[in-house]
């Protein structure tokens, strides 16, 4: 069970043996929303933040989880402690379901939850992180809120995988895709921000509001520095002094080349180090972390 445990209908089994119907409509649609928590060392951090946000993702995609609050809550643990792992990744799903064969209505549909925990996922490996990310800002446009709410967790990303192919071939490590208006938006699983004189500024609109990115901007506003959220052109985080992504894979990462303008000297900054440092302080804070209870593991 050490490679992650799944629960799937009701059993929990191991990773590698979790499987959905091919006509669930999650899976030949992206009809579905999901949200990730992240263990270390052996706490849930901000368990109940990325629960909030999931009930609210179901509600505004109308999926019905089947499961209150409290019984998701005990899954992921169990999952986790199955897993006997310390450091995971863990993640809640809800899919449409199928309806009767011969409908069209996704209210015919029978909801599925399902939930998962495999080992810890970095979106940026060790080499990354040290050096700061090399990050381009795609001609592709991120889908409109208007058409689906980037606020509610999901799998439409065939934008974003379309910008990630196209700044992977060019060379960057990662990609950022902008509005019809050309202010960065958001990346494939990360918010962004950027630093000029101290003072913090990450998109506002058309963006999934990440946990990491909200505990960023507490940290931030804790250590007494400016965080203006709004529109981000995409010239002004090209002459940034500083740039960092936030995600649960990684938390707070350095960027230090957008497009083909290093920032600042070149290295993570020194505003972007105290975030990052403060971020994995807060994870051993009791406030924010939920140790779970391995018992014979």
């Amino acid at each position: 069970m050490s490679d992650g445990v799944a629960f799937v209908r009701g059993a929990y089994v191991p990773i590698a043996e979790a499987a959905i119907p091919i006509t669930d409509w999650g899976f030949l649609r992206s009809d579905a929303t999901y949200d990730v928590v992240t263990v270390w060392d052996g706490a849930f951090f901000r368990l109940d933040a990325h629960m909030e946000r999931f009930m609210v993702s179901c509600e505004r995609f109308r999926l019905d989880p089947g499961l209150t609050p409290a019984q998701i809550e005990d899954v992921l643990a169990e999952c986790v402690r199955r897993s006997g792992l310390r450091s995971s990744y863990v993640e809640m799903i809800v899919t449409r379901g199928q309806p009767p064969w011969g409908s069209r209505d996704p209210r015919q549909a029978v909801n599925r939850f399902y939930a998962f925990a495999v080992p810890f996922v970095w979106i940026a490996n060790e080499a990354q992180r040290e050096r700061g990310l090399h990050v381009k800002v795609s001609a592709v446009q991120r889908i409109p809120a208007s058409s689906v709410d980037p606020r509610a967790k999901n799998y439409h990303w065939n934008d974003l995988t379309m910008g990630l192919l196209g700044a992977l071939d060019e060379g960057a490590d990662s990609v950022v895709l902008s509005d019809a208006h050309g202010n960065v938006v958001e990346g494939p699983g990360f918010n962004i921000f950027c630093v000029k004189d101290g003072a913090l500024v990450t998109p506002k609109e058309g963006v999934l509001e990440g946990v990491s990115r909200r505990t960023v901007i507490e940290i931030a506003r804790s250590l007494g520095l400016p965080v203006a959220l709004r529109a981000l052109p995409a010239d002004e985080l090209r002459s940034a002094d500083e740039a960092f992504l936030t995600s649960s894979g990684g938390g707070v990462l350095p960027v230090t080349r957008v497009d083909d303008r290093a920032l600042g000297d070149g290295r993570p900054g020194p505003v972007t180090q105290r975030l990052l440092k403060t971020y994995w302080d807060w994870h051993r804070d009791p406030v924010y972390s939920k140790p779970i209870d391995y018992g014979q593991a």
